[in-house]
């Protein structure tokens, strides 16, 4: 049997899939570049040799996160460009916990400037898109970005989305509110969104 030998590209995708579970289960501070690679099936000199530090490859990650939400929104703004069905595409990301965790680890680690500069300008990024898609004024976007980040937090925590332990009632009240609000929310409490 041949085995396809994959392109640099192929494989830096590959490493970036890797580096989102290994640093959404650890964090900057506690994952190593061997984590990741055992994680690929590559030795840890490749990756450092494709991203030359824990730095840039966590940077991958942060960057694959966004960069699939941003493609999620465009993809829902194709059948209609409205916040209702972006924040529908945002609630299927939910089950994707992984990429949710890399930006939250981001955030976190905003303190590096290296780091907090390549956040803020993802945030920034997704923010202006939002904007461009459905017309959103200033306010609106900052709104929908703000139940976004709680909708983040909850799925974090296991309260909405996939799995989510059994609802205590703080948490039913909750996603009873982010639902009241106009967001779309899945989970303990809440009934998913009808689009109407």
């Amino acid at each position: 049997m041949t085995r396809t030998r994959l392109t640099a590209a192929e494989r830096g995708e590959q490493l970036a899939d890797a580096a989102v579970k290994a640093f959404a289960v650890s964090g900057y501070a506690g994952t190593s570049t061997d984590d990741v690679a055992r994680l690929a099936g590559v030795s840890q000199p490749y990756v450092i040799r494709l991203f030359g530090s824990k730095q840039r490859l966590f940077i991958a990650a942060v960057e694959h996160a966004a960069i699939r939400i941003e493609q999620a929104f465009r993809d829902a703004a194709g059948d209609s460009a409205d916040l209702e069905t972006l924040a529908d595409a945002y609630e299927e990301l939910l089950a994707e916990r992984d990429l949710l965790a890399v930006l939250l680890h981001g955030f976190a680690a905003s303190s590096d400037p290296v780091i907090g500069g390549v956040v803020r300008n993802c945030f920034g990024r997704i923010y202006r898109l939002i904007r461009e898609l459905t017309g959103a004024g200033a306010e609106e976007t900052a709104t929908f970005l703000g139940s976004g980040m709680l909708l983040t937090v909850l799925a974090s925590m296991q309260v909405l989305g996939p799995g989510a332990v059994p609802p205590e009632p703080w948490m039913s009240e909750i996603a009873a509110g982010i639902h009241k609000s106009g967001a779309t929310v899945c989970g303990p409490g809440a009934e998913p969104s009808d689009g109407g």
